[in-house]
């Protein structure tokens, strides 16, 4: 049995799957005590000490909210970010999907450490997940909660739940939002109907070190990454699902797909 769970757990989106479990660890370690939250927050002043602690640009993203959130943000972190790495027809590449990661995170970071105070970033990032996974499914219908609404409203219906919930958590979450749109802006949005010239293209730095060929095997499927001349084509096929609640992530529903 537990070899059949570990043989599911390694055929996941890596990407998806290494940042999930990261967000887990890390939250049940510090929200149990057992490792202090002084560890993964970020402040400017810590990349100037000696050593200089880098890690914390990356640790910064790892720690879930309490309670259900140790559950719930690691599974929507999974699930939103699998969609981006293997079926959204914007990350052709998985250094395409890195390459986001890198660009919307230092987005985020940026503005909160700038702006807003803020020392942790993972509801800024779940949400910008959440935007970009949800725009290339206008049409289709998602269930959250109890309501039914179009899968490109879900990122706002999260922000309506953080308002009665957690105001707190807003501007976080804004700033995720912001993230997300400028990115879709910047690498679709002004190249393809303003003419311009996309900036935060994946440099060929990002492509070296992922090593990837032009059709590479994956354990959950084979991807065929198309030359740079050939217009890319596809379409979104995540996992569908009824609703956002725990008791039905084991069931799904047609026509209907969880917060896309």
């Amino acid at each position: 049995m537990s070899s059949e769970i570990m043989d599911a757990y390694w055929q996941t989106p890596p990407m998806a799957r290494t940042l999930a479990t990261a967000i887990l660890v890390t939250s049940i370690t510090a929200h149990l005590g057992m490792l202090p939250y002084a560890w993964f927050y970020f402040t400017e002043d810590r990349l100037f000490r000696l050593p200089p602690e880098i890690w914390r640009l990356v640790t910064s993203f790892f720690l879930s909210t309490p309670s259900l959130g140790i559950i719930l943000d690691p599974y929507f972190t999974y699930m939103y970010l699998s969609q981006l790495e293997t079926t959204n027809p914007k990350f052709p590449r998985k250094e395409d999907a890195l390459w986001y990661l890198i660009t919307v995170g230092a987005f985020i970071l940026t503005v909160n450490r700038l702006f807003l105070g803020n020392a942790f970033f993972l509801q800024g990032l779940i949400i910008a997940l959440c935007y970009t996974a949800t725009q290339d499914q206008r049409g289709v219908k998602a269930s959250f909660f109890f309501f039914t609404v179009p899968a490109q409203l879900i990122p706002y219906c999260m922000l309506l739940m953080s308002l009665l919930m957690n105001p707190a958590s807003l501007p976080l979450q804004i700033s995720g939002i912001v993230a997300a749109h400028f990115h879709d802006f910047m690498t679709r949005t002004w190249p393809e109907f303003g003419g311009g010239t996309n900036y935060l293209a994946t440099p060929a730095f990002v492509s070296r070190f992922v090593d990837t060929p032009r059709v590479f095997q994956r354990d959950y499927g084979t991807a065929i990454r198309p030359s740079s001349n050939t217009p890319s084509s596809g379409h979104s096929t995540g996992a569908s699902a009824g609703s956002v609640l725990p008791d039905s992530w084991k069931t799904r529903g047609s026509g209907q797909r969880l917060g896309e």
